[in-house]
């Protein structure tokens, strides 16, 4: 929370779907927050927050919650008012599926981090690969 409004604060990167998430949120549920754009690699005084280096994190207080899921999650049942997911269980699990879906499975996949890092291994084979005929 930021000492000088008493919102809770919002890390993000203008770029990160997981930060538009929390945003959209946020916004939905009527939150009243401070947003803070940051450098998670560049930025050391971010690391103090979140020594992990991910955006979001969302600052309440002297409580820190990091990654999109757990954040909205934390928010849901902090203003319980506007809720975001349905109360029929079966519905709430649907919903949680999907989120779980999104964070899990397809959310890496596109994640600038694993996009660089692929495409090192990637060049890396093909020199191994191609090194023998090129004697």
């Amino acid at each position: 929370m930021s000492a000088a409004t008493g919102k809770p604060i919002l890390y993000s990167k203008w770029f990160s779907s997981c930060s538009h998430r929390v945003r959209i949120a946020l916004n939905l549920k009527g939150v009243d927050f401070e947003y803070r754009a940051t450098n998670p690699m560049t930025d050391p005084d971010y690391e103090k927050i979140n020594p992990v280096k991910f955006v979001p994190a969302l600052v309440d207080g002297d409580f820190v919650v990091s990654d999109s899921f757990a954040i909205i999650l934390y928010m849901e049942d902090k203003y319980p008012q506007c809720p975001l997911l349905p109360r029929d269980l079966k519905k709430k699990a649907l919903n949680l599926q999907i989120a779980s879906i999104v964070c899990s499975s397809i959310q890496p996949l596109q994640s600038h981090a694993v996009i660089v890092r692929t495409d090192r291994i990637f060049k890396f084979f093909q020199t191994r690969i191609k090194l023998p005929f090129q004697l």
